[in-house]
Formats: structure tokens, C-alpha cells, sequence
């Protein structure tokens, strides 16, 4: 049986009903709902109830520190991971290395990392960093061959490079496990890095044509690297909308962008216009940075492919698409996607607290009367989820 990987998102900047701002030099927005442990321990409960494999973690002067909230949920969860957002070059490659080593340990190995280069240059120099994007990209492509060593070899490690120096750096032992390295990237040289390094590497989610392309591209960076194709898997990162039937999702969908400023979304589109992400470009261009938006437009006007909506990245960096529709349409678009070569699918909706629950009860029930596992899923065992694809 084909297997499915769900992972969902924990807000650390707070949570709404509405669609939130954030992210990728749209501005920073708290949320109504705090993110309190108390709140935190509820979504990530809600999502291990549910079958999600992992909980991205952002990171980011817009939310609280990765970390230090993912650990404080490890006590208050079992089988749930942590995909945790880290900056290479923000923290130092040997710290990163004794993070991971002390997660991995207290969790007993239920650590991800998501390699995230920093877009903006005004957002790195607000932590002290001047470097350029591509100096970004040659610097953690040294931290994760410094990383690789600690997590893996029990000597000591001399490096020089052009970034990193180091002598004798050893961890006191090795992790629990490896974590797998979760990288996106869509310039030419974020493709390169992430085709050397990455385990997944992620997409932001874009029409399927568009996604196979981009992913064609880094299965040849990774060939070139030297690796087997067989080494990489593929994810795709989506807000999801999805109710018992479609029209019940597209009046969700209206909903939201109802609470919508026709100003904000120029205020913020001014600032998006400005990224240097090529994958926040490659959002901003499926609404034409919003430059047609009008208060009471039609949602389904944003539909950029079946139950493809655009309505998200008005006023979000970042991801800015969902999946829009009923339990049924919503599997088989994540179906579409898995058949493309994506098996990890990283997902999240407004509240998040509550959407765990759509999903959970709703898409994946119809993901496995389609013929597909969800790995993390408390049926899985029963599934035949453990079975090689």
C-alpha cells in the first residue's frame, strides 16, 4: 500500500479564525489566541490524535523560538515529531549539533529539521547576519557537512572552510538518531543544496505541472551531487480547507477572504514585492501580487487549479495556497500530488486547533478508501502502513 506522510503546523505566533499575516517580509500579526503551552499542548494532542507524522515549527522574528517550544511539548506527546525550522549561520553548525543530539535524546528520536536560508536581507540583519542570499546558501551547505559528521562519526572533526573553522569538534555522544533534513529553495542555487543535502526536499504548493518541474530539477541537482534518486523524497507545504461537501468549503473559503483589507493586501503585497525569495516570486505571481483584489470578490476567483486557492497569500508570506473542498476532493488532490512523487504533504488552516480535526476525521478516512496509508495514523498498524511502497 502506497504511504502518505501528513505533517501539520504549529502556530507559535498565535492563532485566529481568519487568515493571519507573517512570514517572508509580510510584517509580523499575534494572533488572537496566544500561543500559550497550555494552547500548544491542545494542537499538537489534536494532531497526534489524528495521524500526523510531525508539527513544522517556524522560525522567524515573527514567532517564538522554535526550540524551546518544541521541547517543551515533548513530555506532553508520544508518537508526534517535530519538524523543527532552524537558520544555518544564525546558530553555529556545532551548537545545532548539540541541539539535536539533546532533542534526539529526550525525545528518543523524534526530531526533523527544516532548513530554512532566510529570504530577506532586512529580516537577517535584524540577527545580526549582513550576509547575502547566496552567501547564505554556500554557508549552510559548510553547516551541514560539519552537522553530518557530529551526528554520525565519534571523532573529533577539523574543518576549514570559508564560513566555518573548526578544531576538534566532537559531540560528547552521538544522537539518538540522524534527523532527516527537510530543505526548500527555489533559485538555481537553492536546487543545488538542497539536491546535495535535503532527505525531503519541500515545495510551496503550486499547480501540479509547475511542482513536476520544479521537483525534475532537483532530482538532477541531487544526480549531480552523486546521489541515488532513491535517497531523496519530495513533500509540498498547503493550507487545507475541507468540509463535508464543497460548497460547505468554498462558503469557509468566502469567509476568509471576506476578512480581508483591500489595504493590507497592497501594503503587504508592497513588501512581498520586494523578497528576494524566488519561491515567495513564485506565489505573489498565481494572484498577480493581488494587484486585482476587491473586498466581496468571488473566492472561487482565486482558484488557481481544481480546489487550488490562491486566497492565503494576499496577506501571508510564505505558503500562500490551499486545498479547498469536500473530504473527498481535498484526497484525491493530495492523492494527485502523492502519484506525482510527493509523499510528505505539510498542511495547516485557520484555527489550527479545530482543522486537525477536518483533516483527521474527514481527508483521511477518504486517503484510505482511495488505497493509501498515513503513516502516523493510529490505524495505521492496521493499514498495511508499514509496507514498503
Amino acid at each position: 500500500m502506497t504511504e502518505i506522510t501528513l505533517h501539520w503546523f504549529l502556530p507559535t505566533y498565535g492563532d485566529s479564525r481568519n487568515i493571519m499575516a507573517g512570514g517572508h517580509g509580510s510584517g509580523l500579526e499575534a494572533g488572537p489566541r496566544e500561543p500559550s503551552l497550555a494552547y500548544l499542548k491542545q494542537i499538537a494532542l489534536a494532531a497526534e490524535t489524528n495521524g500526523f507524522e510531525s508539527m513544522l515549527v517556524p522560525t522567524g522574528q515573527w514567532c517564538n523560538d522554535a526550540w524551546v517550544a518544541s521541547s517543551a511539548l515533548i513530555p506532553e506527546t508520544s508518537r508526534l515529531k517535530f519538524l523543527i525550522a532552524f537558520r544555518p549561520g544564525i546558530i553555529n553548525p556545532v551548537l545545532i549539533g548539540q541541539q539535536t543530539q539533546t532533542f534526539q535524546d529526550l525525545s528518543k528520536g523524534r526530531l526533523l529539521l527544516n532548513v530554512v536560508i532566510g529570504g530577506e536581507d532586512s529580516e537577517q540583519l535584524t540577527f545580526g547576519d549582513d550576509t547575502t542570499k547566496i552567501q547564505r546558501y554556500e554557508r549552510a551547505d559548510e553547516a551541514l557537512e560539519i552537522t553530518s559528521h557530529l551526528w554520525r562519526e565519534n571523532t573529533p572533526l577539523d574543518y576549514e572552510g570559508e564560513y566555518y573553522q573548526t578544531r576538534g569538534s566532537q559531540l560528547a555522544r552521538l544522537p539518538y538518531a540522524v534527523p532527516p533534513i527537510y530543505f526548500g529553495g527555489s533559485s538555481k542555487k537553492g536546487i543545488e543544496v538542497a539536491g546535495k543535502h535535503s532527505d525531503v526536499y519541500l515545495t510551496w504548493g503550486e499547480p501540479l505541472p509547475a511542482v513536476s518541474e520544479k521537483l525534475s530539477r532537483v532530482a538532477a541537482a541531487a544526480k549531480a551531487a552523486g546521489r541515488d534518486e532513491s535517497e531523496l523524497e519530495y513533500g509540498i507545504r498547503l493550507h487545507v480547507i475541507s468540509r463535508e461537501t464543497e460548497d460547505e468549503a468554498w462558503a469557509e473559503a468566502q469567509r476568509l477572504l471576506d476578512g480581508v483589507d483591500e489595504e493590507k493586501v497592497r501594503e503587504i503585497q508592497k513588501k512581498l514585492a520586494t523578497s528576494q525569495s524566488e519561491g515567495q516570486r513564485r506565489m505573489t505571481e498565481l494572484h498577480n501580487q493581488g494587484s486585482g483584489f476587491k473586498t466581496g470578490d468571488d473566492a472561487r476567483s482565486l482558484e488557481i487549479a481544481p480546489n487550488l486557492w490562491a486566497g492565503v497569500g494576499l496577506i501571508r508570506g510564505g505558503a500562500g495556497t490551499a486545498l479547498v473542498g469536500s473530504h473527498r476532493q481535498v484526497a484525491e488532490r493530495i492523492a494527485e500530488y502523492r502519484e506525482a512523487g510527493l509523499k510528505h504533504v505539510v498542511l495547516s488552516g485557520y484555527p489550527h486547533l479545530e482543522e486537525t480535526y477536518a483533516v483527521g476525521e474527514g481527508v483521511v478516512p477518504e486517503l484510505q478508501r482511495l488505497g493509501y496509508s498515513v503513516t502516523n495514523h493510529p490505524d495505521a498498524a492496521d493499514n498495511g502502513a508499514h509496507d514498503n511502497d
